[in-house]
């Protein structure tokens, strides 16, 4: 496993190279999501992204890389037609790097939540709450410019004073889904699902704990009571929802394409 520290780093030589100078390419410029029919993605090893390409586009070539930064430098450096991954991730690369951008027309449309355990009803109420409180007051609308702006990074996280008179709130998450849960400059966790957990803590009159894991472990870890609650950029499936219990969706995105401009 990875450290954090050393994510960073790889992270940033990798954005590095997405800013270098591209070269000549052949390929096609790509406009619109139909032209993709054919043609060649860059896809993250490990992923279902693939099967999900090939449910809308049978005759797709594939090209896999190690991570997504990996598979967006082959689509900035022309080996590659197109990367599919899920579209916030997306956006937050192609908002820092010049170049790239991603199609309005998604692969699939998703949605995304908090889980928790399935006894946990007052809890899973409590995730509800927050995020339609933040809908209703605009604070919501605040979060996604903060965390998804057009271009440049994601502004710093703010500080959320909480209480913790109730004791801790302790949230499992994958800190490798900019900008929803990351690894900044000063080594903190942050992003918008850690905003979100902060706020939900400070209602709760608890003090949040963040529990950095591997993306495969969240699921395992809160069923086990690891942790109370889970939060990366999740999908809600039927099949996950038989172990967890979801929040109500506080996102919709999917998988998306990310082409050269």
């Amino acid at each position: 496993m990875i450290g954090n520290s050393v994510r960073m780093f790889v992270g940033s030589l990798l954005v590095v190279a997405l800013l270098l100078p591209t070269g000549c390419s052949k390929r096609e410029k790509i406009t619109q999501l139909s032209q993709l029919e054919g043609k060649e993605f860059a896809v993250p090893t490990g992923t279902a992204a693939d099967k999900l390409v090939l449910s809308r586009f049978p005759n797709a070539k594939f090209k896999y890389f190690n991570s997504v930064l990996d598979a967006a430098l082959a689509v900035k450096t022309g080996k590659a037609d197109a990367a599919a991954y899920d579209e916030p991730i997306l956006k937050n690369i192609a908002a820092k790097n010049s170049g790239l951008t991603v199609l309005p027309e998604m692969l699939t449309r998703d949605q995304y939540g908090f889980a928790v355990q399935m006894d946990k009803k007052e809890l899973k109420n409590a995730i509800d709450q927050v995020v339609s409180d933040l809908k209703k007051n605009g604070g919501y609308d605040a979060m996604l410019q903060r965390w998804l702006p057009k271009s440049g990074s994601p502004a710093a996280m703010p500080v959320i004073p909480s209480g913790g008179s109730k004791g801790v709130l302790r949230l499992g998450t994958a800190a490798i889904t900019e900008p929803f849960s990351f690894v900044d400059a000063s080594h903190a966790v942050v992003g918008l699902d850690i905003e979100l957990a902060a706020l939900i803590a400070q209602k709760l009159d608890m003090k949040l704990e963040v529990v950095n894991m591997e993306f495969g472990s969240m699921i395992p870890a809160l069923i086990s009571g690891k942790v109370d609650m889970i939060a990366a950029c999740i999908t809600i499936t039927e099949e996950r929802a038989k172990k967890v219990l979801f929040s109500e969706p506080y996102y919709s995105g999917g998988i998306a394409a990310l082409v050269r401009e």
